[in-house]
């Protein structure tokens, strides 16, 4: 029986409710429990979920909502009486933080006027209107919220590159100010390398690398996913290209994009053939045959880190960086056992696994889709478990287990799965113990496949430093002890599992051209704003506007933050909020 309990004016953000909802779903007697905010959005969650009720339907953006799927009443009050101490210890250990708590844009800039940047991670049909507010203030935006309109995207990065500034996101999920991680971020060695990614755990990959090499990142500018499409034009990433062209301890630029579009991406490389410095680039899906001039082209996010690395160092960059370097263990399977399921919780390492098996594979045409896969094609599968149509109600796999579990479980019970392929992806943000988490699945699973007489490998890549929170050797060591093969680094992983099941890539060994850009007239353009070079060269202030999560790393780090207890604005009501919108803009003018 459904059992529903409307909280009024009780505001919650979603990654705060996903986790209280994953503890309540498992006390017994309850079949189901599901808590959110009463935004449309989630109305519909609800109801393709099984667990709309009528007394949901009137419920504001404001109100808590909670419904109950249990034979038992008396478990309704456990429930509520758990929720009002979780409540209680938010409203505790936010009074013990140590960072002032506003509730509007003024209080937010007098409480720190020296500001230089908002971090916002509102719900995405809120998104644009905080960062226009930030960009007002003059502050840099970098937006962790998702689902923004495009056209929305455009105008923000429009309205910021025209006042100097940086929008960093839509959907930006990570980055390095200054050795301040920004949202979901590892804790990296600070350097003389300087990124712009277009990738959230590509930037981890890369930078967690580069720090276990012994090198160091100066900044990692996260720019969005959809910063290299044909509409945006890659606006963030040529400003924070500039922005490291002219900072003078940046001496090693790496540019990280998804697939982009084929003109912007020309364009990029067009503004990198006239930096001074050298360049480290990847568009994840090419496979480059050559580098050129001061641009060096990369195959993996390894390769990557590993040229800017040895260009940092002044050392001679080799032709390839990519061949598998360790001893492949040997493997019993039976004749059907022929595929790898790769079950990620970073899309850009999903995406790097989907070209690798791709690429083994000999597919004429790239990567064979479909709906929710990165690749399907002859048994084998890799998913972004992170994308929009897995998390929707729910945590990213980064934060909680329960998705890969069902993956895990699902993959196994497969007669032709030989190797199960996955990430755990350390840092502020993710889940303070992920490996722990999954190896009691793994270990069930396995066990059941061997029953049946099967024997399933699963190899693994940890994203992460020894500085992260969770440590990457504690991790690491965690899941060999569980038998599980563990590679340094997602390529290292992707080509092992490859190599288990029989199948190879032929690597290119790149040469290097020169390029002649003597003729190219200097683009009196290619200069950056006094704004961004004053970003890059002091310690970031931020207002957080959303999750709280972020201000705990940032008061951590000895960084001032100053959180924005967002509400949405007229209690959600849309044309509330037009009305109000129009009258801001008459008051403006």
């Amino acid at each position: 029986m459904l059992y529903t309990i409307i909280k009024k004016n009780a505001y919650q953000d979603s990654v705060n409710l996903m986790l209280l909802t994953n503890k309540l779903s498992t006390m017994e007697g309850i079949q189901k429990v599901s808590i959110m905010m009463g935004t449309e959005a989630n109305k519909d969650i609800f109801k393709n979920s099984g667990l709309f009720t009528e007394e949901l339907a009137n419920a504001s953006a404001n109100d808590m909502c909670i419904v109950v799927n249990t034979e038992d009443e008396s478990k309704v009050q456990e429930i509520l009486d758990e929720i009002d101490s979780f409540l209680k210890n938010q409203s505790i250990s936010n009074n013990d933080k140590g960072y002032e708590t506003v509730r509007t844009w003024d209080k937010a800039m007098k409480a720190a006027p020296d500001a230089n940047i908002a971090l916002i991670s509102v719900p995405g049909k809120y998104a644009a209107s905080e960062a226009d507010q930030a960009l007002d203030q003059g502050l840099h935006a970098f937006i962790f919220s998702d689902n923004v309109p495009l056209e929305e995207e455009l105008r923000l990065k429009k309205k910021a590159h025209d006042k100097g500034l940086l929008v960093m996101g839509p959907d930006c999920g990570t980055g390095i100010l200054s050795g301040i991680p920004m949202a979901f971020a590892n804790v990296v060695n600070t350097g003389n390398i300087g990124m712009v990614g277009a990738s959230g755990t590509g930037i981890q990959e890369v930078s967690t690398i580069i720090d276990r090499l012994g090198g160091g990142v100066s900044h990692a500018i996260g720019t969005g996913g959809r910063d290299l499409s044909e509409k945006i034009g890659a606006i963030t990433m040529m400003d924070g290209i500039l922005g490291l062209e002219h900072h003078p301890q940046t001496e090693v630029i790496a540019i990280i994009s998804k697939p982009p579009a084929k003109e912007v991406r020309n364009q990029v490389v067009q503004l990198l053939q006239h930096v001074s410095k050298p360049v480290v680039a990847i568009f994840l899906g090419e496979k480059p045959e050559k580098h050129e001039g001061n641009v060096y082209h990369a195959y993996t996010l390894e390769e990557t880190a590993r040229i800017a690395v040895d260009l940092a160092n002044q050392k001679e960059v080799r032709a390839d960086y990519n061949a598998l370097q360790m001893e492949v263990p040997q493997v019993d399977l039976k004749d059907s056992q022929t595929s790898i399921k790769g079950l990620y919780s970073g899309g850009s390492l999903a995406s790097e696994a989907a070209m690798l098996i791709s690429d083994a594979l000999q597919l004429k045409d790239g990567l064979i889709k479909e709906e929710g896969y990165m690749l399907k094609a002859d048994g084998h599968e890799v998913v972004d478990l992170g994308d929009d149509m897995y998390t929707q109600g729910k945590p990213h796999p980064m934060i909680d287990p329960d998705t890969r579990i069902q993956f895990i479980h699902h993959a196994v019970q497969d007669p032709t799965t030989a190797i199960v392929l996955f990430d755990v992806v350390l840092g502020y943000g993710s889940h303070e113990d992920m490996a722990n988490q999954l190896v009691p699945a793994i270990v069930k699973a396995r066990e059941a496949a061997e029953k049946e007489g099967r024997r399933v490998y699963f190899v693994a890549t940890v994203c992460g430093t020894d500085q992260d929170p969770q440590n990457y050797r504690e991790q690491k060591q965690i899941l060999e002890n569980a038998g599980i093969i563990v590679r340094d680094s997602n390529n290292q992983a992707v080509r092992t599992a490859i190599k288990m099941t029989g199948l190879n890539i032929e690597d290119i060994q790149k040469q290097h051209h020169q390029v002649d850009v003597s003729s190219k007239e200097d683009d009196a353009s290619h200069v950056s704003s006094e704004a961004v070079q004053r970003l890059l060269s002091e310690k970031p202030i931020v207002i957080n506007v959303g999750l709280k999560k972020f201000s705990d790393t940032f008061t951590t780090f000895g960084t001032r933050v100053v959180q924005f207890d967002w509400r949405p604005v007229a209690g959600g009501n849309e044309r509330m909020q037009k009305i109000l919108k129009l009258l801001n803009s008459y008051e403006a003018k």
